[in-house]
């Protein structure tokens, strides 16, 4: 587009020698370190630091003008609010693209499921997919503005913490395909219940055109009865007979990795995931249900989804170091991830002593107290020998469950992640297999990258 079309659909004007005819070849960022050559830096305003201070060395990395609210000295388009203009450019490229538009949601497994997602149609077409869990009003604009003529599809992460956050993002990019993967108990602090959750991830379903398809999760009772909220195509994944997409026969090898036959129609495939943990099966079977809802052919399905891996980070990231193994999964924690994850802990531990750096769960609201209870009773029923809770009340209450169910779990609590990291480092030996899962604001990734050093 050129600047003065960005303009035109940002309501802006140009300003500090800013061309009309000038061509933006890259993408919206709002990191001036990390700018799209021949792109738009947009100076968004943050807790501690202002994106228009930033603006001159964004145009001296490369890109072609920037988004502002006032002048900076450098090509510009002004506009009266920097994150309402991205929206209206995500729109503007949107309603260009010629594409198919995915879009994704669900309480978890989000982000796992884009990437299986995005490996599999790169085999079919070119694609372009949310970059790490870029899913909300700042990181939804910045991939609808990576799309680009020869792009086949465009795949969308939609997060949401309340009533129409989903609404307006499916406004901006209006899907095709909708995948619903689970209603669980992530932000029900903020919803108020899974009700509530659940009607508010239904708003991707009613976005869908008549020619659309939604992709639901035919396992989860909440999930199945949104095809009553649309008149698109339904197709349905899950364990049970009467999903379209279904995995049966799911076992994990020596190593964790799920494997399991995928039947869609008559045709039944065996299928072994590089990736860990059972809930992956999930996440597959949902991204293979999609892939199918665009006609990709099943051998190419099969094939792609045998050698995807989750590239985002700190999602069931499995490392060795000696004959220590470290499982980073401390992307986030809801309760649901949570207990996947101490289920797949089990299964890559295979009998070797195990051992948790587990962080307190946020949003959860009223019932924050009855799921750390029930996570720390997980705890002892998986095994586990010893537990590192991090964070205040919500932390010695996890530590306090898991030691009333079993007289074997030792319990040490630690106030944040470098007191965690210290902990670990002085429990740990040989042999040993030590998950580190909690809330993204905990930072435990520090206790993973630590271990391993």
């Amino acid at each position: 587009m050129t600047l003065a079309e960005i303009a035109e659909a940002a309501g802006g004007t140009l300003a500090d020698g800013a061309e009309p005819d000038a061509l933006v070849t890259g993408q919206l960022s709002f990191n001036s370190k990390r700018v799209s050559s021949g792109g738009l830096f947009c100076c968004l305003p943050g807790k501690h630091t202002d994106g228009h201070d930033f603006a001159e060395q964004a145009f001296e990395g490369g890109v072609a003008a920037v988004l502002a609210r006032r002048p900076v000295g450098v090509p510009a388009v002004l506009v009266d609010d920097v994150l309402t203009a991205m929206a209206s450019i995500a729109r503007a490229v949107a309603h260009r693209y010629t594409g198919t538009i995915i879009a994704i949601t669900g309480s978890a497994g989000k982000t796992s499921t884009k990437d299986l997602l995005r490996q599999v149609l790169q085999e079919d077409g070119p694609t372009v997919a949310t970059p790490k869990s870029y899913n909300n009003e700042v990181g939804f604009p910045v991939t609808v503005s990576q799309v680009r003529t020869d792009s086949r599809y465009l795949v969308l992460e939609m997060g949401a913490r309340g009533k129409g956050h989903i609404d307006a993002l499916c406004a901006l990019a209006p899907p095709k395909v909708a995948t619903v993967l689970g209603v669980g108990s992530a932000h029900i602090g903020e919803f108020g219940s899974q009700e509530a959750i659940a009607d508010a991830k239904a708003e991707i379903v009613r976005a869908l055109p008549t020619h659309g398809v939604a992709v639901l999760n035919g396992d989860d009772p909440r999930v199945t009865a949104m095809r009553h909220e649309t008149d698109a195509r339904i197709l349905t994944f899950g364990t049970g007979p009467d999903c379209d997409v279904r995995a049966h026969g799911i076992r994990t090898d020596a190593h964790g990795r799920p494997c399991f036959s995928l039947r869609y129609g008559p045709k039944t495939v065996r299928i072994q995931l590089a990736v860990h943990g059972r809930h992956n099966v999930t996440n597959a079977l949902a991204a293979a249900a999609t892939a199918f809802a665009v006609g990709v052919p099943f051998g190419r399905i099969a094939a792609a989804l045998q050698q995807a891996t989750l590239t985002s980070g700190g999602r069931m990231d499995v490392y060795h170091h000696g004959q220590l193994t470290v499982i980073d999964d401390t992307f986030n924690a809801s309760p649901e991830s949570m207990e996947a994850a101490l289920e797949a802990l089990q299964d890559i531990a295979g009998g070797r002593r195990m051992i948790a750096v587990l962080g307190e769960m946020a949003e959860l609201g009223d019932e924050a107290g009855a799921w750390h209870d029930r996570i720390g009773r997980k705890v002892a029923k998986t095994g586990i020998l010893r537990l590192i809770t991090v964070g205040g009340t919500h932390a010695d209450a996890l530590g306090d469950a898991a030691r009333s169910l079993s007289n074997e779990v030792a319990v040490a609590r630690a106030s944040n992640a470098r007191e965690a990291l210290s902990l670990a480092e002085h429990l740990v030996r040989d042999g040993d297999v030590i998950l580190v899962k909690g809330a993204n604001t905990l930072g435990l990734k520090v206790v993973a990258q630590g271990l391993l050093s």
